[in-house]
């Protein structure tokens, strides 16, 4: 044994319909060209699992973990996350078009320059998480737990910001507008911004 961590196993499953990864656990599994479109997954584990052009669309995911993963140009078309674990997990090139997340701890996620337009997170914690760059007109994003979060670039066009924590967002570093914000935002806004806000 020479103390090095073993090389991932490859997955020989390419068309998910008849396989079932509910309550199944994958540890170092690289995903290829897989399909999972519709798939439904209720309580799946991944850990430190690589995903490369994996088709999840119009999945869906309950009280499943990824944790730790790599995703590169998947396609998340219409996939549905619920109350899901994405911990320290990194997505690069993927497509998230209307893409619905619901609850869950995507604290530490990598989603830098992601397109998120049309997309729906609600009530998610993001404690930390890499947006930088992300471009996410339209989307609704509510309820987010951003403390820490890294924001700069981030283009929110459009976008409901409603009660999710914006207290590390530069507003001179996104893009905001006609971004739907409530009271308690925008004040810690204007605060960003220097001015006096008083009652």
């Amino acid at each position: 044994m020479d103390g090095r961590p073993a090389a991932p196993t490859e997955s020989t499953i390419r068309d998910w319909d008849d396989a079932d990864p509910s309550g199944q656990t994958y540890r170092r599994v690289l995903f290829v060209d897989s399909d999972l479109t519709e798939v439904e997954n209720r309580g799946a584990v991944f850990e430190e699992c690589t995903f490369r052009g994996v088709r999840f669309n119009a999945s869906t995911h309950t009280d499943a973990a990824f944790v730790n993963c790599t995703f590169v140009r998947c396609s998340l078309f219409d996939t549905t996350f619920t109350r899901c674990k994405f911990v320290g997990s990194f997505f690069d090139d993927c497509a998230h078009s209307l893409m619905k997340v619901s609850g869950g701890d995507w604290s530490f996620t990598g989603l830098p320059g992601a397109d998120l337009k049309g997309t729906e997170f609600t009530g998610v914690k993001l404690r930390e998480a890499d947006l930088t760059g992300v471009r996410a007109p339209k989307a609704v994003l509510r309820d987010l737990d951003l403390s820490g979060a890294m924001l700069q670039k981030a283009d929110f066009t459009g976008a409901d910001l409603r009660g999710s924590d914006l207290s590390t967002l530069d507003p001179l570093t996104v893009t905001l507008k006609d971004a739907r914000i409530d009271v308690t935002q925008a004040m810690v806004i204007a605060a960003a911004l220097g001015l006096d806000v008083r009652p």
